[in-house]
């Protein structure tokens, strides 16, 4: 049983949010909740003084901050105090965030367009164990499990999986270009048509459903 089920003490947040007026209005909504005590800051650096002091239950993370970002702040408030459950907080749900952020260690991943008493659940949910996403959000990290179909990875130019098999080890288009004796638009005119032909946004959804294939 968790302290917000039986009562015992006062949830203790820290929110990590540098857009003063939104932090201001959500600390107000989380500290109105009888179950929450909230207290806020405008970057990591600000908190983790305060946390080195208090450590809280639950911290509620923005991405985009001065000085260090959300990504890099739960990486370290994870490694610091294992026991805090983090949850981003953000208007960022492209792919490349998204797993960023759960691979620092957060357990869940909501968005900013998303009802405030979402925010609320949320914590609820983590707190017995559980690891709350926006639909939006839950939907892409589902798709990024679902194996491609093999007819969209046959559809591949022998050079697209070239390019491809290159992304895959982090490179950028110029040395994707250099490596192949081609040009940089000519590597992202390439990379344009990867995307369309597996039906992904972005590098990480490509090299997540097209590498590893069989080459033809």
């Amino acid at each position: 049983m968790t302290p917000w089920e039986n009562g015992t003490r006062r949830i203790s947040v820290v929110l990590i949010e540098d857009h003063d007026e939104y932090r201001n209005s959500l600390e107000f909504f989380l500290n109105a909740d009888g179950h929450l005590q909230c207290q806020s800051f405008a970057g990591c650096e600000e908190a983790v003084r305060f946390m080195e002091h208090k450590v809280p239950d639950i911290v509620i993370m923005d991405i985009h901050l001065h000085g260090m970002n959300g990504i890099e702040g739960t990486r370290m408030i994870k490694r610091r105090w294992p026991s805090v459950q983090v949850i981003i907080c953000t208007v960022h749900e492209d792919d490349e965030q998204i797993f960023n952020a759960l691979r620092a260690g957060a357990a869940g991943y909501l968005l900013k367009r998303a009802p405030i008493e979402e925010l609320t659940e949320a914590i609820r949910q983590v707190l017995a164990g559980g690891s709350p996403m926006s639909p939006a959000i839950a939907r892409r990290v589902v798709s990024s499990f679902q194996p491609v179909k093999s007819d969209a990875l046959n559809a591949l130019s022998d050079r697209e999986q070239d390019v491809l098999d290159l992304l895959s080890t982090g490179m950028s288009a110029r040395e994707i270009g250099e490596k192949l004796f081609v040009s940089a638009n000519t590597v992202r005119t390439h990379i344009r048509h990867i995307y369309e032909k597996l039906h992904v946004q972005n590098r990480v959804e490509a090299v997540k459903k097209g590498t590893g294939s069989d080459r033809r």
